[in-house]
């Protein structure tokens, strides 16, 4: 018998699938066209994680396969599955408290004294909704929504499964900190997972699909937008194209907040700033 040492054997790539440079390379420049979005190197496990789930779901091997058939005809239908993959959907219900003590405290209560009908929110990059909902709250909270008001809440996002949970209005216990219990009990009806909103709430907002990068379907004018840790994913100058479409979308005096990473450098031509990540459009 043999007491020669066993060889040791090559450990074996845990990864499905191989995802080369090519690859990478090419889902980012796909990425960038689609949606401006940029994809730097240390994204690339990430995208591997999330587009693997689509190659295991089609039946494919190989991650060139896959973007070939995305940017084929046949793929048109995969093309939404894949930007939504790589999508990133961070949130949370009351995030950054300090815009929403801001907007009830600084441009609900002067619209509601000024005796204005028509009121108008939008939540850009409104990811799976907690948001729109946080807006909605803190209206309800501060009676800004009163009988003969026209309050609306425009929610957009480019990802349609993060929407899809939007409208539902439906979170698991996890996903509900921040949210005290007597909003709970005013606001949502909860059961054995977590909690859903009810009709009065969910009335108030309109989710829709929108590419920020694509011609706007609606007019505006906004009394305030939400722009939360969305630009940061931009370069500079598509970052810039949209603070000025944003701004030309407020009204006189509106409000802008922006992610806490994402201040504006040097003067603004249409917005000064009011505190922490927080713009006026100029009068």
């Amino acid at each position: 018998m043999s007491t020669a040492p066993l060889k040791a054997q090559p450990l074996k790539d845990e990864r499905d699938f191989e995802m080369t440079d090519a690859d990478f390379h090419r889902v980012a420049q796909m990425v960038e066209s689609l949606a401006g979005i940029i994809l730097k190197d240390h994204k690339r496990q990430m995208v591997y994680t999330r587009l693997s789930r689509r190659l295991r779901a089609l039946d494919m091997q190989r991650f060139c396969d896959y973007l070939n058939h995305v940017e084929s005809p046949a793929g048109a239908a995969e093309l939404g599955e894949f930007i939504n993959a790589v999508t990133t959907n961070l949130t949370s219900f009351f995030r950054e408290g300090h815009h929403f003590s801001h907007l009830a405290k600084e441009v609900l209560a002067p619209l509601a004294q000024a005796g204005e009908r028509r009121v108008r929110i939008w939540s850009a990059g409104c990811s799976t909704g907690e948001e729109p909902y946080t807006i909605a709250m803190t209206a309800l909270g501060e009676n800004a929504i009163t009988a003969g008001r026209d309050f609306r809440i425009l929610a957009t996002d480019l990802d349609t499964n993060v929407l899809a949970t939007g409208k539902k209005g439906h979170y698991a216990e996890d996903r509900l900190k921040g949210v005290s219990e007597a909003l709970r009990r005013t606001h949502m009806k909860s059961d054995e997972v977590g909690a859903v909103f009810n009709d009065k709430i969910k009335s108030l907002i309109s989710f829709r699909q929108l590419n920020l990068l694509h011609d706007w379907p609606f007019k505006g004018p906004f009394d305030a937008i939400f722009c939360r840790n969305v630009v940061i994913y931009f370069d500079a100058d598509t970052k810039a194209r949209l603070i000025n479409r944003y701004a030309e979308m407020l009204v006189p005096n509106g409000t802008l907040y922006l992610g806490h990473s994402e201040s504006l450098l040097g003067e603004h031509p249409l917005l000064r700033s009011e505190g922490r990540t927080i713009y006026r459009r100029r009068t």
